[in-house]
């Protein structure tokens, strides 16, 4: 059995904490300074964590790479599992065109461009945040809003802000997921926490949205609808989080929040022409205004609407305890390890949930999707593979920084830095979303901050003091608004509204509204560690 240390480095907590940094401060190196490529940053990072973790921390090479090997199988399944069937279902609907009847039906609701923005970039980018996540949202509702007049400009920074409320819950919960399997918390109670963090923000981003289209008129004009999405989203997520499921919870938010949006009689007014005229200031696409038949329109929405079915059926509780006997649980080889008090670490068992995981309900939405869109078997086949291909790089980006988090917890590293890092008292509840909010500019994932500083958290919270589940989810919670200033966020919405070369550009625009949310959020949690919020969490 290996037992992890905490101070191997000369007796030393803070040259140990040093030591142990190393593999993070690696990969935050080379995407942030010297730009790399996230893949291979994560790569690097993780050769130098297995170094460090066998030559200064005594972890057996063997138990050592056994560790990284049960971070990688997570990372593949069930992460990137999920992902890969939801982009699957996206790619089959642009394949026989629907996605293009569904655009022209988001652009029939309303004519006013303000309201538009709360529709694609808000609701409908956090229905492709809750499917997909990983930059999809923000390059689909980039080109949606140009195809109705939008700047390029003012398209990408709205939908880099929208994209900020879903992200926790984003990819079937992925983030959440991963937070509570790197941290060994249990799954509810994480979700629980950051869905009373994230609603929060909710409330306060569609305000910010019509603010970004329109100015102060924008503000005036549209607060009530505005402020009607914001709510109805914002209590959605709480619910589902809360009382449902982490995977329905964005799902269910973006639905309630376009049925509030267009219930408000207000935002089905036509808006003013000097409106349209000052906002609208790029190319509106010329097939907008072609009537499509109204079974094609609901063969549009209908993979939306399978999966939010599927899903909901797999929470009946007999159909739930069903799929969970499919779960294989099983003890992971080669890796016997123990915490500095000499408590097996639960790593050494391993749960593979083969049914009873988002990306395999998605993958049967996906069939379903193939019937009631006619693609042909052979079709869907080519298409699932060209997303796995179109996926390679997010992939070993996504398997290579979850082996890096599995080689730091469990060789203990990350508990070094962790009780190096709770020397911080109080002080940290403020701090730790910065923290997440830093993982997420620097790799473009919440779940990849998750997995690099979630298990950090909750042992600076330990020996702090502080609520475990309190800073693990303000790591998430925290990160969601680092996703608007990643580079890789900000390349992709250039790519897909042709400013390829902007992104400084976009950069200057979109950093004040991440640094104001992210000051919002360091006092939701502070106040959350203290008297003041405390009864808010669960």
């Amino acid at each position: 059995m290996y037992v992890q240390q905490l101070e191997p480095v000369a007796d030393s907590l803070a040259l140990s904490a040093l030591v142990a940094a190393l593999p993070l401060a690696t990969v935050l190196i080379l995407l942030g300074a010297l730009r790399m490529k996230a893949h291979r940053a994560g790569v690097i990072g993780l050769a130098v964590a297995v170094l460090v973790g066998w030559l200064v921390f005594g972890m057996p090479l063997g138990q050592t790479l056994s560790a990284g090997a049960q971070g990688a199988l997570f990372g593949l399944f069930p992460i990137m599992w999920i992902v890969v069937n939801a982009l699957w279902v996206y790619r089959m609907t642009v394949r026989t065109q629907h996605f293009d009847i569904l655009r022209r039906s988001f652009g029939r609701l309303s004519d006013d461009p303000r309201i538009q923005a709360l529709v694609i970039a808000f609701c409908f980018g956090a229905l492709l945040e809750a499917l997909a996540g990983f930059g999809a949202p923000v390059a689909i509702c980039s080109v949606m809003l140009v195809a109705l007049g939008f700047s390029p400009v003012k398209a990408a920074v709205v939908s880099l802000v929208a994209n900020t409320a879903p992200v926790a819950f984003g990819a079937m919960g992925t983030p959440v997921v991963t937070l509570a399997q790197v941290t060994d918390l249990p799954l509810d109670t994480v979700a629980s926490v950051v869905g009373r963090q994230t609603p929060l923000l909710a409330l306060v981003v569609p305000l910010v949205l019509v603010w970004l289209v329109d100015g102060r008129r924008g503000l005036r004009e549209t607060w009530a609808p505005a402020l009607a999405c914001g709510v109805a989203f914002a209590a959605a997520q709480f619910l589902a989080a809360n009382y449902v499921s982490a995977q329905l919870a964005d799902i269910g938010a973006a639905l309630a929040g376009a049925a509030a949006l267009v219930a408000v009689p207000s935002a089905r007014r036509p808006a003013a022409e000097p409106v349209r005229a000052a906002v609208l200031t790029g190319v509106r696409s010329e097939d907008l205004d072609r009537e499509d038949p109204r079974p094609e329109v609901l063969r549009a929405y209908a993979p939306y609407a399978l999966i939010v079915v599927i899903f909901s059926i797999a929470q009946i509780p007999p159909v739930k305890e069903t799929l969970a006997r499919a779960t294989r649980v099983f003890d992971w080889p080669f890796l016997d390890a123990a915490d500095p008090d000499g408590n097996r670490v639960g790593a050494n068992v391993f749960s593979l949930p083969l049914v009873a995981t988002g990306g395999t309900l998605v993958l049967l939405a996906g069939l379903f999707t193939v019937v009631v869109l006619g693609v042909r078997a052979g079709d869907a086949a080519r298409e699932w593979a060209a997303t796995v291909y179109e996926l390679r790089y997010a992939i070993l980006t996504v398997t290579s920084v979850l082996a890096l988090a599995y080689v730091m917890n469990l060789s203990g590293q990350a508990g070094t830095i962790g009780h190096f890092v709770a020397a911080a008292g109080a002080g940290l509840a403020f701090l730790s979303p910065i923290l997440g909010w830093f993982g997420v500019a620097v790799s473009g994932s919440d779940t990849s901050a998750n997995a690099l500083f979630g298990a950090l958290q909750v042992t600076a919270a330990a020996q702090s003091g502080l609520s475990p589940e309190l800073l693990a989810a303000a790591n998430s919670s925290g990160g969601v608004l680092g996703k608007m200033i990643s580079p890789q966020n900000l390349t992709i919405a250039c790519a897909a509204v042709g400013l390829a070369g902007k992104e400084g550009d976009l950069l200057r625009k979109v950093l004040p509204w991440s640094l104001a949310l992210l000051l919002v959020m360091c006092l939701i949690v502070l106040g959350q560690s203290t008297a003041v919020l405390g009864w808010m969490l669960p």
